[in-house]
């Protein structure tokens, strides 16, 4: 049986962060597969929120509840399922 992953969302990200940076937070958990930071197409500035894709299920739901809530440069992270 194939382990299917799971795709997250992150909110409340700070403007400033990389998806470099994304995936050094979420490599912890498991292997990364995508990671994409939302950019509002007139402004060209980030929406603070972004998606990412981690290939085992149990591993992303694990960096969901680890993450969640967690401050990272002064912004409380909202972690869910996408």
């Amino acid at each position: 049986m194939e382990e299917q992953s799971v795709k997250i969302h992150r909110g409340n990200v700070v403007c400033t962060i990389t998806e470099a940076e994304l995936i050094h937070i979420f490599t912890p958990f498991g292997k990364v597969l995508t990671v994409q930071i939302i950019f509002d197409q007139f402004a060209r500035q980030s929406k603070n929120m972004g998606y990412g894709e981690i290939l085992v299920r149990e591993e992303g739901k694990r960096a969901i509840a680890t993450l969640n809530s967690m401050e990272l440069n002064n912004n409380c992270l909202f972690v869910r399922e996408a």
